[in-house]
């Protein structure tokens, strides 16, 4: 067996064991460990360090922007210091503050040979790591890092995958970026030995190793496939030689190419394929544009934001731009530089309903309530039937003690389930747990299977006092929704309230295995260790009997 199949058959391994939470864990520094906990103050000195930096560049992006970008870039190359120790260099801040020149470590003993590290938080089975065609040159290894939790200010402690390397020799990219998952990387545990024969021997097997990343020399051809006496469009790879053609008719060919790849969601071989189209005519606008629509549905926001800036560029009244520009912003938290961005686009186009809905979202995410109704209210001018729009700015008007949103939705349908659960879920932000309850249960009377809005109403059940009434809301919810962890877990709580610590014990273990299933890890951790308090409880109480 190769090194290769070897660490990609691990990595498999590791994979399955990131659902159920069985994951090696060393705190040893220079020892492997694929969980590594950051917390304390350490943490407060990393956090200390990326507010200077945020400090720094205030006037290029909003400060909280670049804290969490920085505290990202630096908890992964804390993870990758203290799982390498002396073998590379160290992390040092003073000598950073100017960047680090798309290089994050070297080997101690070969300065030559450069580390770059990636690190990204979110869903582990969506979450793609990107490297540049620069990062490839100068790097012999990017190493993946995996943030459990979400990265903010206020977060206490940090857990942090090691999910996988590769060498740099394995991807061939002359340009552009290139996006990859957890399940494309090989094994950390392989990591140290790749790097001790790198320093050893610049010619070493390892760095024979086949690319297994490439953008296609060629482009995809469309081939008509009969099956069935019916005709189908597929897409397949050639070798063949292209036949001689002027550089506008190719270029037209790969354009067409990305437009038809992307029609049918296949987005990584369509920024392939647009990919080349730049190559060919790099001052076309649309091109980046819709380059940053595949980057934006693979997840990989900074490039989308990096190529809908170059469209802006090149033609600055592009509304459309803007606006999803905006959007990828949005995913990345970047609120008020999104917030910038949906104004722009107002400015140059004033009738479009989305642009306010979307920097309406925005402003609520940052408080603005009172902007927020603003944007809301100018949408629904526009487009009078939004009423998915009267819904969101509810939550707004209910935000600043009033509820006239709901209302409306639910005069425009009466019969709307959602409209009611929504209401009922703003009433109990505010404590007003009767007026609550009667929209929950407004809801179910118009849709019996709504296990959201039974599983809520035995949370405010629950705040009320009243234990009977929430467990048979909870339960309710089960009935509908067998997979239902949340409304075992919190059933488990009213259980143990009770004193029913054995069927508390049960509704916990069946939300453990939920949680497990989904991958929910901090869930399945806290889980856990309620299941271990109260088998503690159970004990010590059979002995004092």
């Amino acid at each position: 067996m190769d090194w290769i199949t070897l660490l990609r058959s691990l990595q498999s391994d590791f994979i399955k064991r990131l659902s159920s939470g069985c994951l090696l864990h060393c705190e040893i520094e220079g020892q492997y460990s694929e969980l590594t906990i950051i917390s304390g103050e350490r943490l407060k000195t990393l956090r200390d360090f990326c507010w200077q930096m945020a400090e720094k560049y205030k006037r290029v992006s909003p400060v909280r922007d670049v804290f969490i970008s920085y505290l990202k870039g630096k908890l992964g190359e804390e993870v990758v210091k203290e799982r390498l120790a002396d073998l590379i260099t160290e992390v040092d801040y003073e000598k950073r503050l100017g960047g680090d020149g798309k290089i994050d470590f070297t080997l101690t003993a070969n300065p030559a040979i450069g580390i770059e590290v990636k690190s990204r938080h979110g869903s582990i089975d969506r979450v793609k790591w990107s490297i540049s065609a620069e990062e490839v040159e100068k790097n012999a290894v990017v190493v993946c890092i995996f943030i459990q939790e979400d990265v903010n200010e206020a977060q206490s402690a940090y857990h942090l995958l090691l999910a996988g390397f590769l060498p740099t020799q394995m991807i061939k990219l002359k340009t552009g970026k290139i996006s990859f998952g957890i399940e494309q990387l090989l094994y950390g545990g392989g990591l140290w030995g790749y790097l001790e024969q790198l320093q050893t021997s610049a010619h070493y097997a390892f760095r024979q190793a086949p690319p297994i990343y490439q953008y296609e020399s060629q482009p995809q051809f469309f081939n008509k496939i009969n099956t069935n006496n019916s005709t189908k469009t597929a897409f397949t790879h050639t070798k063949e030689i292209l036949p001689y053609k002027r550089e506008e008719e190719v270029n037209l060919d790969y354009t067409k190419i990305g437009d038809a790849c992307f029609a049918q969601g296949e987005y990584t071989t369509s920024v392939k394929n647009y990919t080349q189209a730049l190559q060919l005519n790099s001052s076309d606008a649309e091109l980046y544009y819709k380059r940053g629509l595949a980057y934006y549905q693979l997840g990989d926001y900074e490039a989308a934001i990096a190529d809908y800036s170059q469209a802006i560029n090149m033609n600055p009244h592009d509304a459309k731009s803007y606006h999803k520009r905006g959007l990828a912003l949005s995913q990345i938290a970047a609120y008020e530089a999104a917030i910038a961005d949906y104004t722009q686009a107002i400015k140059i186009n004033p009738h479009a309903a989305m642009a306010y809905r979307n920097r309406a979202e925005a402003r609520s995410h940052l408080g603005d309530n009172q902007g927020a109704i603003e944007d809301y209210t100018q949408a629904i001018k526009i487009n009078p039937q939004y009423a998915d729009i009267y819904k969101n700015r509810g939550i707004s008007r209910y935000l600043l003690g009033t509820q006239t949103g709901f209302t409306q939705a639910i005069k425009i349908n009466p019969n709307d389930a959602n409209a009611y659960k929504n209401r009922g879920n703003a009433r109990a932000d505010i404590g007003d747990y009767v007026g609550a309850i009667e929209d929950y249960t407004q809801a179910i009377q118009i849709n019996p299977n709504a296990a959201d809005a039974y599983y809520n109403r035995g949370n405010v059940r629950y705040d009320l006092g009243d234990e009977a009434g929430a467990i048979e809301d909870y339960t309710q919810a089960i009935q509908i929704n067998s997979n239902y962890a949340d409304a075992y877990y919190n059933r488990g709580n009213v259980l143990v309230g009770i004193k029913d610590k054995q069927a508390a014990i049960g509704d916990f273990q069946k939300a453990a295995d939920i949680y497990r299933k989904e991958g929910k890890l901090e869930a399945l951790k806290d889980t856990r260790e309620r299941i271990l308090e109260l088998e503690i409880e159970a004990s010590i109480d059979t002995l004092n009997f």
